[in-house]
């Protein structure tokens, strides 16, 4: 039998998912603010786009650092988006990397392509072709790995 804090977890998740975001935010918030990885993962996103609350980048950035520094791949990857996109904090290719590579490692394929594309652009990066090709290879792109 689920603890009122799953269940509430689970309605806030599904909640988000449906954007119904009033109510995400109001069962997540709280559990947000008591460590839970997965309610700050979404309370980042709903912060950052001012879904269900007013727009805030710093408390956007906070509860995404919080749940990505948890090991939460999909909360890494995002903190890895924001450094590599300036949002919510400013741009930082090295850090945006470190928090790819760590989501990456956990089997993320869309940090893995990710990765792959910052080495063979050179975002922010000196152009790494072998590097790219083994993100590449790693996320399944074998054909693309092979063109590069």
């Amino acid at each position: 039998m689920m603890d009122s804090k799953e269940m509430s977890l689970k309605s806030g998740i599904a909640a988000f998912e449906t954007k119904n975001f009033t109510m995400a935010m109001k069962l997540l918030s709280p559990l947000s603010e008591a460590g839970n990885a997965e309610a700050q993962y979404r309370m980042a996103i709903m912060y950052q786009n001012g879904l269900g609350v007013v727009a805030n980048e710093l408390l956007a950035f906070k509860c995404m650092v919080s749940a990505a520094k948890q090991d939460l791949r999909f909360a890494q990857h995002g903190l890895g988006f924001m450094y590599l996109e300036g949002e919510c904090i400013g741009k930082d290719a090295i850090k945006a990397v470190e928090w790819f590579t760590r989501s990456a490692e956990q089997g993320l394929a869309g940090s893995q392509s990710t990765l792959a594309i910052i080495h063979e652009e050179g975002r922010g990066l000196p152009v790494d072709r072998e590097k790219a090709r083994q993100w590449y290879r790693r996320a399944g792109f074998t054909d693309k790995a092979n063109t590069i």
